[in-house]
């Protein structure tokens, strides 16, 4: 995916979720719109190098954008999470995802179950449904391990429920890790942030629903999910 002109900052703060201040090359200090609803532990830490994207649009309250950030140790990463469907939309079609090969036809936003879900998309061929929902990953704890979700995550295990239902009902169900931070080298459920969707989450394996990763590249041109990453089945101790 490649990225519109990006300018750099510097982090000042986030806050109230969808807000943070920056300040600009030239020394001064705006306010830009923060797209990611997660705590974003580890990815807003004050001092960080920050890129912004810019719009032109005259209805926006906040003209810039931040999309990607460089933490401390030198890893980027995407805070922008609602990219993550695209990269993994763009990564199916390029046939990176060697275990989502051979469906001819992708959905998106399909609304399925009984709890009024909508999953990501639906792969189909002759003789297959596959189900995937994705989740971005940036949560960084230690040694390269990465954790989901970053927060307690009712709607997370509310999509894994119906993941399970899926796979009873004799269909394909995945779950997708889009790791958009590049000092992650393997996933697990956060059993110390949400314990509950921990559990779920080994409750869908356990009943078969498929669990993925794949990290991407990412510099201020494009980002580009190019790895498959282990997953493992509970947060070590």
């Amino acid at each position: 995916m490649l990225l519109p002109t990006l300018i750099p900052a510097t982090l000042v703060r986030r806050y109230k979720r969808f807000l943070a201040d920056v300040i600009l090359s030239d020394g001064t200090e705006i306010t830009v719109h923060c797209p990611n609803t997660g705590a974003m532990t580890g990815c807003a830490e004050p001092g960080s190098q920050v890129w912004l994207s810019y719009s032109t649009n005259p209805k926006r309250k906040y003209a810039y954008t931040w999309e990607l950030a460089v933490n401390p140790q030198g890893d980027w990463l995407c805070i922008h999470s609602a990219k993550a469907n695209n990269l993994v939309q763009e990564a199916i079609e390029q046939s990176v995802i060697t275990e989502l090969l051979g469906y001819p036809s992708l959905q998106r936003e399909v609304k399925i179950g009984a709890e009024n879900s909508r999953i990501d998309f639906v792969l189909k061929n002759q003789q297959q449904q596959c189900f995937v929902e994705v989740k971005s990953a940036t949560l960084l704890l230690a040694n390269g391990l990465g954790l989901f979700p970053d927060a307690v995550s009712d709607r997370g295990r509310k999509h894994l429920r119906e993941l399970i239902n899926i796979k009873q009902q004799g269909h394909r169900a995945v779950l997708m890790f889009a790791v958009l931070h590049q000092g992650i080298n393997c996933v697990a459920p956060a059993d110390s942030i949400d314990k509950k969707y921990a559990e779920t989450f080994r409750e869908a394996q356990a009943a078969g629903v498929e669990i993925l990763a794949y990290r991407a590249d990412i510099n201020q041109q494009a980002i580009t999910i190019t790895q498959a990453l282990p997953v493992l089945s509970e947060q070590p101790s």
